[in-house]
């Protein structure tokens, strides 16, 4: 079996992370499959929304901890940092952790159970997350011996603030249920059962959205940290205009006065990008 499985429906590309007897551990044939889905999901007109989800009740529980062990830890007993695998892991990360984050179209994880260490940073690099009460987050990194990667101390601090990034990283408690509410580590927690129909409704609601605005949003979003609020407005007023040009805002402008729904065919937004 593949260890990432990729569907298409309802205009909604989901992704899983297919080794549920392993909770989903990070293996190098499945970080190379989350990547091939990742480009072909972005890259397809049939997609307006991406899910990434874990098979077996769990999302990702990190790294390969097994494998670290029969190696003789992760450096494989060597003397020096390997200086290719530092940029080899670099070029991983950039392709599934960056990649997420910059993905142009709107990206849900959706969080069944556990997520640790480099899963973490997958997760925390979606738009948004929805878990339920079986879903615990952990750093994980300390318990092994490790500083951390896959982005994750980054995203972190974007979510949850510095002190709060520090508490998690050094202590590495597990946050379950409604703390990662309350953290803001998820944006909704469901009853268990309905994790998936709850999945559906969102990710299908984001794949029928105005597509080109949604990706120009997320570009505004993506933007916002890192420049000061003129900066941030005057490159927010080319991508408003660029938006008012296409047929996605004449379609929703319309449906609005009309008081109706509006209806956004997938791919109409791709002659203006």
């Amino acid at each position: 079996m593949s260890e990432v499985v990729g569907e298409i429906s309802e205009g909604v590309g989901t992704i899983t992370l297919n080794r549920p007897e392993r909770r989903n551990a990070l293996s190098v044939a499945m970080a190379a499959g989350l990547v091939a889905e990742l480009r072909a999901m972005e890259a397809s007109r049939e997609v307006g929304a991406i899910v990434l989800t874990g098979a077996g009740g769990a999302f990702c529980s990190g790294g390969e901890v097994q494998d670290f062990h029969v190696q003789g830890g992760q450096g494989a007993g060597a003397a020096e940092v390997d200086q290719a695998a530092v940029e080899e892991q670099r070029r991983q990360q950039e392709e599934t952790v960056g990649r997420i984050y910059r993905c142009r179209k709107p990206v849900l994880a959706s969080i069944p159970g556990a997520v640790a260490g480099a899963g973490m940073g997958l997760a925390l690099a979606a738009d948004l997350r929805i878990g339920s009460p079986r879903t615990i987050f952990a750093t994980a990194f300390g318990a092994v011996g490790l500083a951390g990667d896959f982005g994750v101390a980054w995203l972190l601090h974007q979510l949850v603030g510095p002190a709060k990034t520090r508490e998690l990283m050094f202590l590495n408690p597990r946050i379950r249920g409604e703390e990662c509410l309350t953290l803001g580590l998820v944006n909704w927690m469901v009853p268990e059962d309905e994790l998936q129909q709850r999945t559906h409704e969102i990710a299908t609601r984001l794949a029928r959205g105005a597509s080109h605005a949604l990706k120009e949003m997320k570009q505004n979003l993506l933007r916002a940290p890192h420049e000061d609020l003129t900066a941030s407005m005057h490159a927010e007023v080319s991508l408003h205009k660029a938006t008012g040009l296409t047929r996605d805002h004449v379609a929703a402008v319309k449906a609005f006065v009309n008081k109706e729904t509006p209806v956004f065919p997938l791919g109409w937004h791709e002659e203006l990008t």
